[in-house]
């Protein structure tokens, strides 16, 4: 089993599995209020459009995917890893601010595609990880016949490694409970946490990795992905109220 180096957190997999864990945790009210943002696109649904920040990514978004820690540190300073507020902590901040605003239904639909992505991949560890590396971008490895990098690895190795389609995943994942409770408005202390995963001494694996680390990681990325969507879910409920 392959799979393509990407520098996408997750993979499309990932963040509809996020979108749909989010979905099946929505309340009532925020749940028809997101259907009303989603009727400006008919048939669109949360799933659907959790990719879109990556379709229609630009120089101008880049930043907003990740923020990076220097290898001393993962202790989030705005100033330091978020210069110009271009970082994927102030893009959260922001997109929430529109949804919740009183703007035409259109920008806020747009920041409601930014926030179901960015959420996804705040928990992804490496769009927590070192400056130094490129939150593992250049750290090349061999896995399973082929030729990658550490963020490849985790956007879409484990995860692909399951081989098991969103629903089912959706079934299994649902029946866990988060490992923490979801964050409020704040998303610095989702990339301390992701950070802290990067600086865990055995995340680095040697260059040519085995079974062993796919096995021992992989229910550290579902976790990630688990806690995600509850904390979107969370947003969401909170913020999509009449």
């Amino acid at each position: 089993m392959g799979f393509a180096t990407s520098v996408f957190a997750w993979g499309a997999q990932g963040h509809q599995l996020i979108a749909h864990l989010a979905q099946a945790q929505l309340s009532a009210t925020a749940r028809q209020n997101l259907d009303l943002l989603l009727a400006q696109e008919p048939g669109a649904t949360l799933e659907s459009i959790a990719t879109w920040a990556d379709e229609h990514r630009s120089p101008a978004t880049g930043r907003w995917h990740y923020v990076n820690f220097p290898r001393d540190s993962c202790s989030y300073d705005a100033l330091r890893d978020c210069t110009d507020g271009q970082c994927i902590v102030a893009a959260i901040d922001k997109q929430t601010a529109i949804l919740a605003s009183d703007a035409h239904d259109a920008k806020r639909l747009t920041a409601l595609k930014y926030l179901v992505h960015l959420v996804g991949d705040i928990h992804q560890p490496l769009h927590a990880g070192y400056r130094d590396d490129k939150g593992g971008n250049t750290y090349q490895l061999q896995t399973f016949m082929r030729s990658s990098n550490l963020h490849a690895l985790w956007d879409s190795g484990l995860i692909r490694y399951l081989d098991q389609d969103t629903p089912t995943l959706g079934r299994r994942l649902l029946t866990t409970k988060p490992l923490r409770e979801p964050v409020g408005q704040g998303f610095a202390h989702a990339a301390e946490e992701s950070c802290s995963i990067v600086a865990q001494p055995d995340f680095y694996p040697a260059r040519r990795v085995g079974l062993d680390y796919i096995h021992r990681h992989t229910p550290v990325m579902l976790q990630r992905v688990t806690l995600a969507g509850a904390r979107l879910a969370a947003l969401l409920n909170r913020v999509l109220r009449p």
